[in-house]
């Protein structure tokens, strides 16, 4: 199993559930484009580890309706993934600029004409 992706999925549920924390499993599923057997086994991890605790809602139609909120335990994670994250995107950004700017030299020596492309200029001055 590959723990990034699990690390990626436990975040994007746990901001989910932070910000609607009444969400159906099969809504779940759908915003974040995982099955939804996938969504139901990160939920029972995050309850099993006390990361999150759900609750019935006492007056709705539906009895099967549920809330999951976050706990102390489960903010804590979010703010740990959050910040393991921040760190991974920024070293992804940084090689991602060292290779636009190894392929800016490689356009410079072989032809430096090619730089006439506006739309090209305007997403390097954005990057820049």
């Amino acid at each position: 199993m590959n723990m990034a992706l699990d690390s990626e999925i436990r975040l994007r549920l746990l901001k989910l559930l932070e910000d609607q924390p009444e969400m159906t499993q099969r809504q779940m599923n759908k915003k974040m484009g995982v099955s939804l057997g996938k969504v139901n086994y990160c939920l029972t991890a995050l309850i099993e580890k006390g990361m999150i605790r759900v609750e019935r809602f006492k007056k709705h139609k539906k009895k099967s309706a549920y809330i999951y909120r976050l706990t102390p335990k489960g903010f804590e994670e979010l703010a740990s993934l959050t910040l393991s994250f921040l760190k991974l995107r920024i070293q992804e950004y940084d090689q991602v600029r060292l290779e636009i700017k190894i392929l800016s030299d490689q356009i410079d020596k072989i032809d430096p004409n090619l730089w006439d492309d506006p739309e090209l200029l305007k997403a390097l001055n954005n990057i820049n």
